[in-house]
């Protein structure tokens, strides 16, 4: 079996590492694209130096550019790839504009794609990331879904072939890179396990509104009277804290930290008592830690975790009202919502049985 691997960010280098692993073991034949939309790819990454990742078979060099331009630029270049290698499989990973490049070439060249983060949905319909999974899940003939949300979500779309619940890659990640988290923070600054709370906002919906920002500082300033708020702050946090004027208003309950790397983050989270954010991926970590956390959104790609109630989402002005309602109410830990932690190993022994 040849198996063409498809990636474009960061995220989806992540997650290729973990699946490669496995194809590599089963003595699949793969190939691995980058597209070049996003990462600039850096071995000296932390995940690539434990995971021991290849460099890629071949880099189409897209760079950034407009939704259409990038999307058909990746489709131009990719098919080449696809028809001089002429795989028995395309794989593709979460939400990018690679993905769905991947996938229509996939699809009208008629070799099976295989999507890896199926079946995910979330509000507004029209964002580009949403469009990217409707359509990549739509032309895909295997359907790799992190949890059984996922899979439900697909059959209100009449979706229901080459469908399955393998769990979430990243948590086998999460296993894999837990040896080596870094609790080094707390001993900086003092700070005791579960008595502090770990904050991130980045999103432009929450920074770039002034008055978002303004209600986000005055909740924190507000918990932080009642617990430690450990807050790394992103560059783009900083930059509008900065321009609106807020960052004086900040209070000394709120440590604010420079951003920190994974090791560090997850060493942090794991010891903490809960987590505020706005970040996909970390509301998720959350859980994986085993703490609840105050998703600062509309809405989430991981409903999930909201429908059992583990995590809660919120507005910027409600955020304390949250915190004082999750400090009340206690619930018990589902530990299997994305499986348990062999994900990449069932993919693989589903392509097998191709």
């Amino acid at each position: 079996m040849r198996v063409l691997s498809l990636v474009g960010a960061r995220p989806q280098f992540i997650k290729e590492a973990v699946v490669q692993e496995e194809l590599q073991k089963a003595g699949i034949q793969e190939i691995l694209v980058h597209s070049g939309q996003h990462y600039d790819y850096n071995m000296s990454d932390v995940f690539f130096e434990v995971l021991r990742m290849k460099e890629p078979d071949y880099n189409l060099n897209v760079g950034s550019g407009l939704h259409g331009e990038v999307t058909g630029k990746i489709m131009i270049e990719f098919e080449k790839v696809v028809l001089k290698e002429k795989p028995d499989v395309i794989l593709v990973y979460g939400d990018t504009n690679t993905t769905l490049a991947g996938a229509l070439v996939g699809a009208k060249l008629k070799i099976p794609v295989a999507h890896v983060e199926a079946g995910i949905r979330q509000k507004p319909k029209d964002m580009p990331e949403e469009i990217n999974r409707v359509v990549t899940d739509h032309v895909s003939k295997l359907l790799f879904c992190p949890s059984q949300l996922a899979v439900k979500n697909l059959e209100k779309e009449g979706i229901t072939e080459g469908v399955y619940f393998v769990g979430d890659v990243m948590y086998d990640l999460f296993l894999k890179m837990k040896p080596f988290f870094d609790y080094s923070v707390l001993g900086e600054y003092g700070l005791k396990e579960n008595e502090y709370i770990v904050c991130t906002i980045h999103r432009d919906f929450n920074t770039d509104n002034r008055e978002n920002l303004e209600a986000i500082v005055e909740n924190l300033n507000k918990i932080s009277k009642q617990m430690q708020i450990v807050f790394p702050v992103h560059p783009r946090t900083k930059k509008m804290l900065e321009k609106f004027g807020l960052m004086g208003r900040i209070e000394k309950g709120v440590l604010l930290l420079e951003p920190l790397d994974y090791l560090k983050m997850m060493g942090l989270v794991e010891k903490s008592s809960l987590v505020i954010t706005d970040s996909g991926g970390l509301q998720k970590e959350a859980y994986f830690c085993g703490k609840r956390a105050i998703v600062v959104m509309p809405d989430t790609g991981w409903r999930e975790l909201v429908e059992i109630g583990w995590n809660r989402l919120s507005s910027c002005g409600d955020i304390y009202k949250v915190f004082l309602s999750i400090l009340t109410k206690k619930i018990e830990h589902f530990s299997d919502v994305y499986g348990n932690g062999e994900s990449a190993k069932r993919i693989v022994e589903i392509l097998l049985k191709m």
